[in-house]
């Protein structure tokens, strides 16, 4: 016989962004502990709502299931003692598993004889582990951030108002914090009240019954068809982001869409500083027209029915009206804010105790973005742009707006850089140096902007490395592996001819100048080393094979550009219709390799040939040479690849006829140079010796 288990933990209201990670780690946890304790089980099935986290399992047996196992105690050699009687090793080991000493047989593994038992134990029945088991579960949960409350030492997320813990239709009895167990849920605060769940499966359609909406996907299905609906209706086009979306889902227990308007007026504030508004301090979302415009409307999610929604929506109008007002008068203030005054305000915050101040930042892209233009051979007047873009880059900060919303850093910058006056050019830029801010983001779409932001963020990188600040494992306060994958993309975006040697050399150098607390040759081996793995990722975004990366990697990524470009090449090769002839051109690649390892000189001396097929394979290598350095040179892999293809034959023909390691150490040298050439243009594609067939 088989009976379902229901757990529920009702609680004060929850932070709506631990809503889901509690929900899934009581999940988890749930179902370690029955896979631990033996007991087979069916479905499990999460459910979460601000006030509470629930779990039901299926099917859960009424038995732990018995054991019987071999155990493997330690070797023949400790198990017994001079005398041959069993020693403590051997006496300890059967305790510890419950054993008795007369039950040990030996078995050999790996040519070593060692003790083993049979375990065996019967199953418990499951209501008599279920207590102490899931009140472990309980008490062991983990968050974010925890509270205690009364005289309890339990921390968790929320205080604990009710619990259900049934199995089948009995109640499975504990306790916590003075909280029991029982059968009776509460349903939603305002509409629905307290009920009993007589089994487990009538627990969704109680709380439905008390206006609660239990099922996450459900619910987040009832909202989304309620906004569908909604913009049919209207003609909307109603923005729906999924953090938005996730925040809102975990508000509300009965979720009810509804709209409002706000004074047209308020649409002279730039669209980015009200969608802001309203969806941070509001949790609306925005309402669009088809060209993306914002249009005089929002729509939010009610925690609860129909009744009254009419007043429900004037009263967010009202209040909306007062965010939208003061988010007025701090766009009108700001304007008031010359960019010299802002910058002059740059000088009080500081960046970092070792980096100085925003100030002090500012100049170092100034700098860093002045050299990044020269290495680019940019125009003159891209140049001004950089230059005056890396000046103000920063100004926005100490405005009004950007305090009230971090997150619009860089777009309120551009707003108020165009209405001062300056180049739209320079304008765009301030926006874009801060792109892309996160994963699946878009890159700067101006070179003045991605110069600037390459310099900001190279900025932070190699400032952060030489004071010892670097990522390790999950840690990663500052961003760097998204700054530093930034780099990457804007690199590939642009198509700039901007090796990463170079681009950490320059900021090294601007670095150096307040003076660097480690060696710059440790901090370039890390910033190397950083890169590579950010390089590794974009690789495998494009879906390139793991031994194509490791063999291309192997050549060097310093300039990004070439280095898709090869993987690109070797990728069509290694997967394309002539896999198997490019296979005997590896296989014949890959021995010259190998050999060319031993090679001490590359000066190769003809006169010392003593077959025709060494003057074959020399004549044939110089005349691919010049056209392997070409394609290379124009970004084309692939003609490379296809031109060192030709050398096949004359490799195999040598190794048919020639005995490169000669008893002549002349000779031995000169043939081994040889194969040091080819093996040198090889290797500025790829390690083809790496590659998995």
């Amino acid at each position: 016989m088989a009976k379902d288990l229901l757990l529920e933990i009702g609680l004060e209201e929850v932070p709506a962004r631990f809503v889901r990670g509690a929900m899934n780690q009581l999940k988890e946890k749930t179902v370690k502990w029955l896979e631990n304790a033996r007991i087979p089980h069916g479905e499990v099935k999460a459910f979460a709502t601000p006030r509470r986290l629930a779990v039901l399992i299926q099917d859960v047996e009424e038995k732990q299931a018995d054991v019987s196992e071999e155990v493997k105690g330690p070797s023949r050699k400790i198990a017994l003692d001079e005398s041959g009687a069993w020693s403590k090793a051997a006496l300890g080991f059967a305790r510890s598993q419950g054993v008795d000493p007369a039950d040990f047989f030996f078995k050999e593994l790996g040519g070593v004889e060692y003790v083993y038992a049979n375990k065996s134990s019967v199953g418990t029945v499951t209501s008599e582990v279920l207590p102490e088991g899931l009140s472990a579960i309980v008490t062991s949960m983990s968050f974010p951030k925890n509270m205690r409350w009364g005289a309890y030492d339990l921390k968790f997320v929320r205080p604990i108002k009710w619990m259900i813990a049934l199995f089948g239709q009995d109640v499975v009895p504990f306790e916590i914090t003075g909280v029991h167990t029982g059968n009776t849920t509460r349903g939603h605060r305002f509409l629905g009240g307290e009920t009993i769940v007589g089994e487990p499966r009538q627990y969704e359609a109680k709380l439905k019954e008390q206006q609660v909406i239990v099922d996450v996907e459900e619910r987040e299905q009832l909202i989304l068809d309620q906004i569908a609906s909604l913009a049919a209706d209207k003609g909307w086009n109603i923005a729906v982001k999924e953090d938005l979306l996730e925040e809102v889902l975990f508000l509300v227990e009965y979720p009810n869409v509804l709209f409002g308007t706000f004074d047209p007026a308020f649409l002279n504030i730039p669209q980015e500083v009200l969608i802001t508004s309203m969806r941070e301090h509001q949790r609306y979302f925005p309402v669009l027209d088809g060209e993306g415009k914002l249009l005089p409307f929002f729509v939010t999610v009610r925690n609860g029915d129909r009744t009254s929604i009419e007043q429900v929506a004037k009263g967010n109008e009202k209040v909306l009206r007062a965010r939208l007002s003061d988010a007025k008068f701090f766009y009108e203030e700001d304007q008031k804010l010359a960019i010299n005054d802002a910058l002059a305000k740059l000088t009080t915050i500081v960046y970092h105790e070792e980096l100085g101040t925003v100030a002090d930042k500012v100049r170092r892209i100034q700098v860093t973005a002045s050299k990044l233009s020269d290495a680019l051979r940019v125009d003159s007047r891209v140049l001004d742009d950089v230059n005056r873009a890396a000046a103000i880059c920063k100004f926005d900060l100490v405005t009004q707006m950007v305090y009230e919303f971090p997150e619009l850093q860089g777009v309120m910058g551009e707003d108020y850089a165009r209405k001062a006056g300056e180049r739209a050019e320079v304008a765009q830029a301030i926006n874009e140096h801060y792109q892309p801010r996160f994963a699946g983001d878009r890159a700067p779409s101006s070179l003045v902007g991605a110069i600037v932001s390459i310099a900001d963020k190279i900025d932070t990188i190699v400032g952060c490395f030489s004071i010892g600040i670097i990522p390790t494992g999950s840690q990663d306060p500052y961003a760097l592996r998204r700054q530093a994958a930034g780099i990457v993309q804007i690199v590939l975006a642009h198509g700039l001819k901007l090796p990463l040697d170079t681009l950490f050399n320059l900021s090294l150098d601007v670095h150096q100048g307040r003076g660097l607390k480690r060696e710059a040759g440790d901090i370039r081996k890390d910033l190397h080393e950083f890169f590579g793995l950010r390089v590794k990722n974009v690789l495998s975004e494009q879906g390139i094979r793991y031994d194509v990366i490791d063999a291309v990697m192997a050549s060097g990524y310093g300039d990004l550009r070439q280095t898709i470009d090869r993987a690109s090449a070797l990728t069509l090769a290694v997967a394309g219709e002539r896999q198997a002839e490019f296979k005997l051109v590896v296989d014949a690649l890959t021995r010259v390799g190998n050999l060319a390892a031993k090679a001490t000189t590359r000066d190769v001396l003809p006169e010392l040939f003593a077959e025709e097929v060494e003057h074959a394979l020399f004549r044939a290598f110089n005349e691919v040479k010049p056209k392997v350095d070409a394609a290379l040179e124009a970004g084309d892999s692939a003609v490379a690849l296809r031109e060192l293809a030709v050398l096949k034959d004359a490799i195999n023909g040598y190794f048919d006829r020639v005995m490169v390691m000669a008893e002549e150490d002349n000779v031995r040298a000169n043939r081994l140079a040889t194969l040091a050439l080819i093996a040198e243009q090889t290797s500025r594609i790829a390690d083809l010796s790496k590659l998995v067939w």
